[in-house]
């Protein structure tokens, strides 16, 4: 296999892998009426997914550096597709549990390396462009999974397993292309696989919060949108349509991914903060779409917000990876990825359990209120650090 069938095998794979993470999106809703769900524990079920992602980068983060990068991405696909196998024989709570961590577990062994599998492949050894496919796979294939989910449980026959079938069948030709891949990396004589250490010296720790502290309000408008969305639209709008939860699942990601794309033309210096505007505007549609129930402005609060989201993360990592010392950058890298990935688990149960005492209303409404109060957060602390910056300087 040449580098440009390389390049184009591992791409799909990757986006079959993150497409199977967000399948059960719109049918959440269906699991809660057929297993009499609360709201709480569809919450539950969503975050265990984060657990999954955070114990595969910690365990597998630099495991392919070693052992080369076939081996971990056929695990990855091998894991993709037994959480599909558990999803289609799912009778209830466990199995549900169990294949969420399973996905999450796909995504954090596939993720990192999947992206440096592209790098090492990319035509002409182009890594800026090996690393923007890596992400619009990534946010593609999450983007994805929701849409196909949600057509098929509006209008084709089972709705609570063709879609993972077909998850299986869509894997088979990915696994096939990382089997031909031709190896970039020499495994080494004698491996060293131990956890990845979570490090942020001294010296960065103001930039890595800033850029955490948005990553967090970005990740959780991600977390809301393919956890509690549906219902929101279910109870809250009235919406019963499978495949509009797809959809508005779909567009988060999509602006997601459009927010990545604009670091292409948006100064460096002013990509985090516009990030954290966007997401402050985003949360107060948002929220003024539940208040007046209001499809169209939930929708375009989620599509801001996610704009946001995707500048802001983008920017926070750029930064991050520049400030990091050599020898301490895979650390950092991972320290802020374990942020990014708490953030989609944690406020989601927040809003769950707000939603048992309070209503999905008041929840939603108060969960945009922290968005973009975190938001804001990022934002005086750029004002902070600009009036303290010598004349002239580019605050990173």
């Amino acid at each position: 296999m040449n580098r440009r069938l390389a390049f184009a095998g591992v791409t799909y794979a990757f986006a079959v892998t993150m497409l199977g993470t967000t399948l059960p999106t719109p049918l959440y809703p269906l699991y809660q009426r057929r297993f009499g769900f609360s709201e709480l524990m569809i919450t539950v079920i969503f975050a265990t997914y984060a657990a999954g992602v955070i114990c595969a980068l910690l365990l597998f983060g630099g495991v392919s550096d070693q052992i080369g990068r076939r081996p971990v991405l056929l695990l990855g696909l091998a894991v993709s597709a037994l959480s599909a196998v558990v999803f289609l024989v799912a009778g209830g709570l466990a199995p549900l549990l169990l294949g969420r961590i399973l996905s999450g577990l796909s995504a954090g062994i596939f993720t990192g390396t999947a992206t440096a599998t592209l790098v090492d492949v990319a035509p002409s050894h182009n890594a800026e462009r090996a690393t923007l496919v890596a992400t619009l796979a990534n946010m593609g294939g999450l983007g994805c999974g929701p849409l196909l989910a949600g057509l098929l449980a509006q209008w084709g026959p089972l709705p609570l397993r063709l879609p993972f079938w077909i998850d299986l069948a869509l894997l088979v030709p990915a696994a096939v292309a990382v089997v031909a891949l031709p190896e970039p990396v020499a495994m080494t004589a004698r491996p060293h696989i131990q956890p990845q250490r979570l490090t942020v010296p001294a010296e960065m720790r103001t930039i890595f919060i800033r850029a955490a502290l948005a990553a967090f309000a970005g990740f959780a408008v991600l977390g809301l949108s393919t956890a509690v969305a549906p219902a929101f639209l279910g109870h809250t709008l009235g919406v019963g349509s499978d495949a509009v939860v797809g959809l508005v699942a779909f567009s988060a990601f999509a602006a997601s991914a459009a927010g990545q794309l604009l670091l292409e033309v948006v100064p460096q210096q002013m990509a985090l903060p516009g990030g954290c505007a966007m997401l402050i505007a985003g949360a107060a549609v948002l929220a003024l779409g539940l208040v007046v129930t209001s499809l169209a402005l939930l929708v375009t609060g989620i599509v801001v917000a996610g704009v946001g989201q995707g500048l802001s993360f983008r920017a926070g990592l750029t930064g991050v990876n520049s400030a990091s010392p050599p020898a301490h950058r895979a650390e950092v890298a991972s320290s802020f990825f374990v942020v990014a990935y708490l953030a989609i688990s944690a406020p989601v149960i927040g809003v769950g359990v707000l939603a048992e005492a309070a209503g999905l209303r008041s929840a939603g409404i108060v969960f945009a209120a922290c968005v973009a109060a975190l938001a804001a957060i990022v934002l005086v602390l750029l004002a902070g650090q600009r009036r303290t910056s010598p004349a002239g300087a580019v605050a990173r």
